[in-house]
């Protein structure tokens, strides 16, 4: 059959289905049962006591369920010690619940075992559990590669109650996160760069991006004040939302550029190694709308970082001492070849980054 090359796709993708609200995991083992008689749940190792007997109980006349602590490193090891002990119990469906690496762990063996996969995030610090994406690290936990899959996950479980009850810097590290979503987007939507899909997004997944900003936006605030109070409240209903179901679908399907691209450049040094990922990209977020000249709304920004406690500055991630070596360094791994900063609707050098970055000092 002849493949028509003029054929120029547009595209998005989403997870199979998305479902939030206070109490939500006790509808674990009857999702589950969707999929077969039988489970594994990898529950990270932070939640694991608090969640062994919830979990248990939604399971009871539902499915049968193996539940497993997750070792706290999403490994290729630590995925193969996953995919082995499903096999083993042969189990219809693998379940991850908790934080970023627990909830990647659980989406690679799935897809080795060409399974439907269920996440739980315990947590809305980022965008990671609605994305066909898992992080694979070394033993030793340094970042030794994406591993993109192939589907996003059959479903996303959101218990609002949990994630309530974490500490409200997980929540704003989320804040962060979403709030690159829109600038991404729009510069790749400009540039007419490609998504996570590696073609242009459709007009669905920018205005997807805008809503998840003014979400935030409208709703941060009150949200985190209503995590510090650990109750699920409609603030942090709307944040939940915009935290992991708005980005994950903005970014996989609108395209992400410089925030990310700096961040990765901050990774680089050992002084932020202790700040969330999110905290890392609003000072992504920040630098990109310096390189992008565009002061005004730098300013609002820059404002509603401070409002719903996000760095602004350099030293708010811990560097201190922002030496032109250290610049040069986060410079140097923003601008490489190939990498997403290279979406900006303007050419972008280091010496682009470094002067942005000083302005954040």
């Amino acid at each position: 059959m002849l493949v028509n090359s003029a054929i120029s796709p547009r595209g998005a993708r989403f997870p199979g289905r998305y479902m939030q609200a206070a109490g939500a995991i006790g509808l674990l083992g009857q999702e589950a049962g969707r999929y077969g008689k039988s489970a594994i749940v990898l529950v990270d190792r932070g939640v694991f006591d608090m969640l062994e007997q919830p979990v248990s109980s939604a399971f009871r006349g539902e499915a049968d369920v193996v539940l497993l602590r997750h070792g706290g490193e999403c490994s290729e090891r630590a995925v193969s010690e996953l995919v082995a002990r499903a096999s083993a119990a042969s189990v219809d469906v693998v379940i991850g619940i908790g934080g970023g690496k627990a909830l990647d762990t659980a989406k690679a063996a799935a897809c080795d075992l060409r399974l439907p996969v269920i996440v739980v995030p315990t947590i809305a610090a980022s965008d990671a559990p609605c994305s066909a994406l898992a992080v694979i690290y070394t033993e030793n936990g340094t970042v030794a590669y994406d591993r993109f899959l192939p589907d996003n996950p059959d479903l996303v479980l959101v218990d609002t109650a949990l994630i309530a009850k974490a500490p409200a810097r997980f929540l704003a590290a989320g804040i962060g996160d979403a709030l690159a979503t829109w600038y991404e987007a729009d510069a790749c939507r400009r540039s007419g760069a490609s998504n996570c899909m590696k073609m242009p997004g459709v007009p669905l997944a920018f205005e997807i991006a805008r809503f998840c900003r003014a979400t935030i936006f409208e709703h941060g605030t009150a949200a985190l004040a209503e995590c510090d109070a650990g109750r699920a409240g409609p603030a942090i209903e709307r944040v939940i939302e915009a935290n992991i179901l708005l980005s994950g679908i903005g970014f996989e399907s609108g395209g992400v550029a410089a925030a990310h691209a700096i961040h990765h450049g901050l990774c680089e040094l050992d002084d932020v190694h202790h700040h969330l990922h999110g905290e890392k990209v609003a000072i992504g977020v920040l630098a990109g709308l310096k390189i992008n000249g565009d002061q005004d709304e730098f300013e609002r920004v820059r404002d509603f970082c401070l409002a719903v406690r996000l760095p602004t500055r350099l030293s708010d991630i811990g560097i201190a001492d922002a030496t032109e070596e250290k610049l040069a360094i986060v410079a140097r791994r923003a601008c490489r070849s190939g990498e997403i900063i290279h979406n900006e609707p303007v050419p972008v050098s280091e010496e682009m980054v470094v002067a942005a970055l000083k302005a954040l000092i």
